[in-house]
């Protein structure tokens, strides 16, 4: 039995942009699983994957980019690293830094990040400060930080090494199917995750380890779609708070991903994202966070408005954990059942045969 040592100490070492000197600071991050759902797949008539990457160690997938970022910052000598978040790059870093001794500082939008994820960085130490904004302002702030004070900073703009860490999740899908997939869905926010998993596929694809490219099927939530309309919003909105970006920082990988693939970047609602959601949850096991659903819910859109041909294989990236947002666990409202101890009374609650 191997044991797996994270994707710096694995064979896709040698598609990474880090040194024969670069340590590998890891959280065993990668390898995530890739699972068919028989319910989607009999839904849409196609063969549909699910790869969730909320089984990364801090509960997304910012982690496949953040040991490259954080362990060639650790190689330069970087004590201090900050980062603009909506919560899971805020998480992700926080935890990479701690593991590598350095200190973080993570801007994040007030009131726009669910408490689970704030406690998740104020756990691995770091400095957490709330910004009277959205993420594009804490984003425009920390790019200013980083470009005067010594910390580095850690976000996916203008960052190859993170985006480099996030094509792995290609190469993770290719290498089990034994292709590339016809589609891949995904979650939109930024923009990077999709320009970076596009990214991995041409990588493949162009060192002769896939034999085609998918379609890249990209999703926002229509509060928060400027990717969509074509200009940013100044107000997004979403109960999908990973996704609440209103000018994302990689617009245009996100835009050459949709055109070079023949692609698409579409819009969905809550209602759908949620109803996505606790599908993803009663049907095939899987707790996503509400935003990693916009994948589900899209494809299904796309489905019922006759834009699926059948026979396709799919894969959807689930991007985080449902517990990052616990909040939204109890959407719909949850009043547990009350008994006695006795087995028969707890019987007829649960309504069991005699």
């Amino acid at each position: 039995m191997s044991i797996w040592h994270g994707l710096i100490d694995s064979d896709y070492r040698r598609w990474l942009p880090v040194t024969r000197d670069t340590p590998a600071i890891s959280l065993n991050e990668g390898n995530t699983p890739l699972l068919r759902s028989a319910h989607l797949s009999e839904l849409t008539g196609c063969e549909v994957w699910l790869k969730v990457e909320g089984a990364n160690p801090t509960g997304s997938f910012k982690d496949r980019g953040m040991t490259v970022a954080i362990s060639r910052a650790a190689e330069r000598g970087a004590e201090s690293v900050i980062c603009a978040s909506t919560g899971n790059t805020s998480a992700s870093a926080a935890a990479y830094a701690a593991r590598a001794g350095m200190t973080a500082a993570v801007l994040v939008p007030k009131g726009g990040v669910a408490p689970v994820k704030l406690a998740q960085g104020v756990r691995y130490g770091a400095r957490v400060v709330e910004i009277d904004g959205t993420f594009d302002d804490c984003l425009r702030v920390a790019r200013e930080l980083a470009g005067h004070h010594p910390v580095a900073l850690v976000n996916s703009v203008g960052n190859e090494l993170r985006l480099a860490g996030q094509r792995t999740v290609a190469y993770e899908i290719v290498d089990a199917l034994g292709d590339a997939p016809d589609v891949h869905c995904l979650p939109v926010g930024n923009g990077g995750n999709i320009t970076a998993t596009w990214g991995g596929y041409r990588t493949y694809a162009d060192a002769g380890l896939a034999t085609r490219l998918p379609r890249m099927w990209g999703f926002q939530a229509a509060g928060s779609a400027p990717l969509v309309h074509g200009a940013p919003v100044a107000d997004p909105q979403t109960a999908a708070s990973a996704i609440r970006i209103g000018n994302p920082a990689t617009w245009d990988g996100a835009i050459a991903a949709r055109e070079e693939s023949g692609g698409l970047i579409a819009a969905v609602t809550d209602e759908q994202i949620f109803a996505a959601y606790r599908m993803l949850a009663r049907r095939d096991g899987v707790f996503a966070e509400p935003a990693s659903a916009a994948g589900v819910a899209g494809l299904l859109d796309q489905h019922a408005r006759g834009r699926l041909e059948p026979g396709l294989r799919i894969v959807i990236t689930i991007s985080g954990n449902g517990l990052k947002d616990l909040d939204a666990s109890l959407h719909d409202g949850y009043t547990p059942a009350e008994t006695s101890a006795a087995a028969a009374d707890v019987a007829r609650v649960l309504r069991l045969a005699a």
